[in-house]
């Protein structure tokens, strides 16, 4: 188990954890007492994706969360280059084009 120190707290981190998840979906939803973040894996040629990890967050911490990611993707933006993010080209039905590379 690894052990951080941040902002004056121990944080302790599991190797089951320290491993993460890959997610490739982000689906949100709230209420109005909570924000509640699924984390799910789309892949090709599978119809279902599949929840990873669902993260629930006071509003404030969602702000917090929005905030910090934020300012590192304008670190890392400064840093490495500019995030690309694509334009899905449309199927037949107007619709994304699923399952292709």
């Amino acid at each position: 188990m690894a052990e951080m120190k941040q902002f004056g707290l121990d944080v302790e981190l599991s190797a089951d954890v320290a491993q993460g998840n890959y997610s490739n979906l982000a689906i949100i939803s709230h209420s109005s007492s909570e924000f509640i973040l699924d984390f799910a894996t789309v892949l090709p040629g599978v119809e279902k994706a599949r929840v990873k990890s669902r993260i629930i967050l006071t509003p404030e911490h969602a702000k917090r969360l929005l905030r910090s990611l934020q300012e590192n993707i304008v670190r890392y933006e400064s840093t490495i280059g500019k995030i690309e993010i694509p334009v899905p080209q449309s199927g037949p039905d107007g619709g994304p084009k699923m399952g292709q590379a």
